[in-house]
C-alpha cells in the first residue's frame, strides 16, 4: 500500500511543469481570482485597525498600469534574490578551488571507526551550508568510507543523505538557505506589518540545537534499521583516497585564515562598542551584524578559500578565483528564471489584498475549530511535509505557502519566525524520499554503482525510516521548545500579541 501510494506520488509529480512554469501559472491565477473576487466583492476587517480589506482588481486599467510598470522592480527588489547571489560568490571559491572536497575528506577520514556513523550524518548536515557540496561530495564518499571500514555502502551513502537533505535546515552555521527563507518571510509578514523584519539568523538557536538532534536520530536510525536490512556487502573492498600535500597544506591555510577571520569578527561584534553592533542601543538585534550576516557568509567561503586555493595552487592567479565565481553564477541561471516569475507571483498576490483577506478568515476559521496552539503547529509541520513530495524547492514552496501561513499565524499570535522554523521541520523531512528533489536521481546513480538493480523504490525503502523518526524527533523538539518559551533565534520570540 505504501509503495503504491508513492508510485502515485512519482507519477503525479512527473506530470508537474517546471518550478518557474508553475509561478508564471500560479501568477496567472491570482490575475483572474483578484477580478473574481473583486466582482464578488469578498471582503474581511482588519482585527487591529478595524478598516474593512477589499480585493484589488489586477485586471483593471490600473492594475494593467501597476504590471507593466514594476515588472523589472519586482524581480531586482525581490529580497531572496541578492542575498543568493551574494553568498553563492563565496561558496563558489569554496567549492571550485577544491576546499570543500578536501574538508569534507579530511572530517571523515580522521572519524574513529566507532564514531564513523556519528561523522558522516554530522557532516553531512553541516554540509547543507555549502549548497550541493554535501550531495555531489559527501554522499558518494560516505558509501566508499563505509566500505573501507568493510560495512555497506548503500548504509553510508543513506547515513550521509540522511543529513544532508533529511537534515537540510539544520546547521550550526548560518548557509544560503537561511537569508533566502527569511527573505520569503520577511516579504510575507509585511502583507500585515510593512516594517516588520525577519533576520538570517531567525531560527539559529532551534536549528544549532536540531543539528545534534538529527546527527543522533540518524545515527540511530542507520544503526537499528538501515544497515541490518541490507546485510553484508559481498562486493569488492575499496579504499578511500587520502589527502595529498598540497591539499593537507591548503587545509592548514585555509583553517589559519578562518581562525584570523574568525578573530576579526569577534573583535567586530562582542565588544559592547564594536562597529558591527547597533550604533544607537549597542546590542545585536537589528545590527549590522545581524543586518549584513550574507556578506559574513560570503567572506567566511571566500577567505579560506582563496587562502587553500593559494596554498594548494589550484589558484595561480586572480583570474581563477574569478572564473569561480562566474561557474557557481552560470549554474544558478535556472534559479534566476524561477525567481523572476516568483516575484511576479509575491508580487501580485500582495496588490491583490487577498493574502491579508485569507490570512483573516482562515485565522478566524482555526479559531472556530478551536486549533490552535500546539495541535496548530503540528499540523501545518506535516501539511509542509506532505507538499514537500510534490514540490522539492524549499523556497518554492515557503513563496507559496508564506503569503497564506506567515500572516495568519500573525494574526493567531504566532511569530513569523516560528512558523519559519516550523515550516523547515516538514520541509526537511521528507526530502529524502520525493522523487521531487533535485538530486534523487543522483542518488540512484550513486546507489547503482553497488547494486545495478537499484531504482527509486530501493532509494525510498532506504529513506523512509529516516523521514519517519525525523519528522516526530523534529516536530517533538518544537513542541518542548515552544513549551519552554525559548527564542528561536536572536530576538526571535515565540509570540505576538493576538490581533
Amino acid at each position: 500500500m505504501l509503495y503504491r501510494f508513492l508510485d502515485f506520488v512519482e507519477y503525479v509529480g512527473n506530470k508537474l511543469p517546471h518550478p518557474a512554469t508553475l509561478f508564471a501559472m500560479f501568477a496567472v491565477a491570482v490575475l483572474a481570482l483578484s477580478w473574481v473576487f473583486a466582482q464578488l466583492q469578498v471582503s474581511a476587517v482588519h482585527p487591529s485597525t478595524g478598516k474593512v480589506i477589499l480585493p484589488v482588481n489586477l485586471l483593471s486599467g490600473d492594475g494593467v498600469r501597476r504590471i507593466m510598470i514594476s515588472l523589472v522592480t519586482n524581480f531586482t527588489g525581490f529580497v531572496p534574490l541578492g542575498t543568493v547571489l551574494v553568498a553563492m560568490l563565496g561558496v563558489g571559491v569554496a567549492e571550485g578551488t577544491g576546499l570543500l572536497g578536501a574538508a569534507l575528506r579530511a572530517l571523515v577520514l580522521s572519524a574513529p571507526r566507532k564514531l564513523i556513523t556519528v561523522v558522516v550524518v554530522f557532516s553531512g548536515v553541516m554540509s547543507n551550508a555549502a549548497s550541493e557540496a554535501g550531495y555531489v561530495i559527501l554522499i558518494p564518499l560516505a558509501a566508499i568510507v563505509f566500505l573501507a571500514f568493510g560495512r555497506h555502502p548503500l548504509a553510508g551513502m543513506a547515513a550521509a543523505f540522511a543529513g544532508v537533505s533529511g537534515g537540510y535546515s539544520a546547521n550550526l552555521v548560518l548557509g544560503t538557505v537561511d537569508p533566502l527563507l527569511a527573505g520569503l518571510t520577511t516579504e510575507a509578514a509585511r502583507i500585515l506589518d510593512p516594517t516588520y523584519n525577519v533576520n538570517p539568523a531567525a531560527n539559529y538557536y532551534f536549528m544549532s540545537a536540531s543539528t545534534f538532534l538529527i546527527t543522533a536520530l540518524g545515527t540511530i536510525v542507520t544503526h537499528r534499521a538501515v544497515e541490518p536490512r541490507l546485510g553484508v556487502f559481498e562486493g569488492e573492498r575499496l579504499e578511500i583516497e587520502r589527502l595529498t600535500d598540497a591539499e593537507k597544506r591548503g587545509l592548514w591555510a585555509a583553517l589559519i585564515s578562518s581562525a584570523l577571520f574568525a578573530g576579526l569578527l569577534i573583535l567586530a561584534v562582542v565588544p559592547q562598542t564594536a562597529v558591527l553592533r547597533d550604533p544607537q542601543t549597542g546590542g545585536l538585534l537589528n545590527s549590522p551584524f545581524l543586518s549584513g550576516i550574507v556578506a559574513v557568509i560570503f567572506l567566511m567561503f571566500l577567505i579560506p578559500g582563496v587562502a587553500y586555493g593559494i596554498a594548494a595552487r589550484t589558484i595561480r592567479s586572480d583570474s581563477d578565483v574569478i572564473q569561480a565565481m562566474g561557474k557557481t553564477m552560470s549554474s544558478l541561471g535556472v534559479y534566476i528564471v524561477l525567481v523572476f516569475m516568483a516575484a511576479q507571483f509575491v508580487a501580485f498576490f500582495s496588490w491583490t489584498n487577498l493574502g491579508v483577506i485569507f490570512a483573516i478568515q482562515g485565522a478566524q476559521f482555526l479559531k472556530t475549530i478551536g486549533l490552535t496552539g500546539i495541535p496548530l503547529i503540528l499540523a501545518f509541520i506535516f501539511a509542509a511535509a506532505f507538499l514537500n513530495l510534490f514540490m522539492g524547492s524549499a523556497s518554492a514552496k515557503w513563496a507559496i505557502m508564506a503569503p497564506v501561513f506567515v500572516p495568519m499565524m500573525m494574526l493567531l499570535g504566532y511569530t513569523p519566525e516560528l512558523t519559519q522554523a516550523a515550516y523547515r521541520i516538514g520541509d526537511s523531512t521528507t526530502n529524502v524520499i520525493t522523487p521531487m528533489m533535485s538530486y534523487f536521481a543522483l542518488i540512484i546513480a550513486f546507489a547503482q554503482k553497488y547494486r545495478p538493480d537499484a531504482g527509486i523504490g530501493t532509494i525510498i525503502a532506504m529513506m523512509l525510516p529516516y523521514t519517519v523518526v525525523f519528522l516526530l524527533g523534529w516536530s517533538l523538539l518544537l513542541v518542548l521548545w515552544i513549551t519552554a518559551g525559548l527564542p528561536v533565534g536572536p530576538g526571535a520570540g515565540l509570540h505576538l500579541p493576538v490581533r
